[in-house]
């Protein structure tokens, strides 16, 4: 998946639900859709996310036929617009993935790793294209009402060990895990922030490390904002955090200024180790 990238990758967030947390009910038509990737891709995105289930706090379970129904279309229509880019689908359920990627998208973002529907380890498997294992503490309808750690960086550390194991127990290539922490995911304020502090523990596990922070509640409580969209700037510094720790995916909703964050920041790392 990283071959010919050298700087780590911007991952631009496309919602096609109606109750996302910042951006539901914007992008429920396919045209404004393909009209966002257009956007993102101009500002330097390199991959695009698509989900048609909410996975904010709370949310509720979209059926599998609504989620494809939300989101092959728009795939169908980004490829037939000519569009390469690489497409990573959201979602934990393996029929909506296959869906997905018989569409023309070429990654499964799971932010269960395998917890909703195991068979989407195998169809990773089967059809050899890469797949995101996150980790999350309980489910989004209940994942933040009494979340608890003894030492959430270890936790979360053998948490994505053991899922690593299991995807490659089915036949998954090692090349083609990515893991994620789960910022937000069944995790405190200060779990957060120990995540971050700490992402050089995720890093040296060996696989490609990606990092979502973008207009998360926990930051507009550092910075006395409650609206999400007003956290655009508060993302970019865990961009930057992010690009020195050694995270090779950010995952946001503001592609321009998370792109620079990227840009400014691995410049000075490559400078560093040079």
């Amino acid at each position: 998946m990283f071959e010919g990238f050298e700087k780590p990758l911007i991952m631009g967030i496309l919602n096609v639900t109606p109750d996302s947390f910042s951006d539901g009910g914007q992008f429920l038509k396919v045209d404004n859709a393909v009209q966002q990737v257009e956007r993102m891709l101009a500002e330097g995105a390199d991959i695009i996310d698509i989900g048609g289930e909410s996975t904010r706090p709370g949310a509720v379970s979209v059926p599998v036929e609504e989620q494809i129904q939300r989101i092959v279309p728009v795939i169908t229509a980004i490829r037939q617009r000519g569009i390469t880019v690489l497409i990573s689908v959201d979602t934990t359920l393996s029929c909506v993935a296959k869906a997905a990627l018989l569409a023309g998208a070429n990654i499964i973002n799971d932010i269960s790793a395998g917890d909703d529907d195991v068979s989407i380890l195998s169809l990773a498997a089967q059809l050899q294209v890469p797949i995101i294992l996150m980790h999350r503490q309980g489910l989004p309808q209940t994942m933040q009402d009494n979340p608890h750690y003894d030492n959430v960086v270890q936790e979360v550390v053998d948490g994505l060990k053991a899922k690593i194991d299991a995807a490659l127990a089915v036949g998954i290539k090692p090349n083609n895990i990515i893991i994620d922490p789960g910022i937000g995911f069944g995790k405190r304020k200060q779990d957060n922030l120990a995540l971050l502090a700490n992402l050089n523990s995720l890093v040296v596990l060996g696989f490609p490390v990606l990092l979502g922070t973008s207009r998360k509640r926990f930051m507009g409580s550092l910075c006395n904002v409650s609206e999400p969209m007003q956290l655009v700037t508060a993302t970019a510094v865990t961009t930057a955090l992010g690009v020195m720790a050694g995270v090779r995916v950010f995952r946001v909703h503001d592609v321009k200024e998370n792109r620079q964050a990227v840009d400014v920041a691995w410049a000075i790392r490559q400078s560093r180790l040079s």
